[in-house]
């Protein structure tokens, strides 16, 4: 494009004026091959096309240039990286809090909670806490966790095993792969 003969650009290709090399080799605005010639005569190709000339390929020898409307060019690669960004999910962790002296059916709402998290496709951090003289009986506790994973074995595998964390027993299960 005439009056557009050097562009800022952020993605570090070359444009243009910014094309210092002798020899390129250039592919068309069709996508067939022109060939080798002087960045000169390839500019002025693009400039009779009312297009850019771009370098997509500088360390290949020659560097390969294409003929394309940077612009346009510009706008369906951020679209095609947003795309792909909307395309893939995040992993959380999400963490689930008990004590050693839990009732039965607070059990069963925690395991309500992390069977809703599994399905979600996060993973989940089982902790058991303990305080005090808790600390005494930390191992007579650890079937707590083992009875957390044997109600999510449906829809869940241990990722982790229990492991003593300070004042705490902790656990990591992920969801199964279908």
């Amino acid at each position: 494009m005439e009056g557009t003969a050097i562009r800022n650009t952020n993605d570090n290709l070359f444009i243009n004026e910014q094309i210092r090399d002798r020899e390129v080799r250039v592919i068309g605005p069709d996508g067939e091959m022109l060939g080798i010639m002087s960045a000169l005569e390839a500019r002025k190709l693009a400039e009779e096309a009312e297009l850019d000339l771009v370098k997509i390929s500088p360390g290949a020898k020659p560097p390969v240039c294409k003929i394309i409307d940077y612009g346009k060019y510009k706008y369906e690669k951020t679209r095609k990286e947003k795309d792909a960004k909307k395309k893939q999910h995040t992993v959380e962790i999400k963490e689930i809090r008990m004590s050693p002296n839990i009732d039965t059916n607070d059990l069963q709402t925690k395991i309500n909670a992390a069977r809703k998290f599994l399905t979600k496709g996060d993973r989940v951090k089982v902790t058991l806490r303990f305080r005090g003289r808790e600390m005494a009986h930390m191992q007579q506790s650890a079937h707590i966790l083992t009875d957390f994973a044997d109600a999510l074995k449906d829809c869940a595998m241990v990722d982790k095993t229990p492991k003593v964390e300070g004042r705490s027993l902790t656990m990591f299960l992920a969801g199964k792969k279908q």
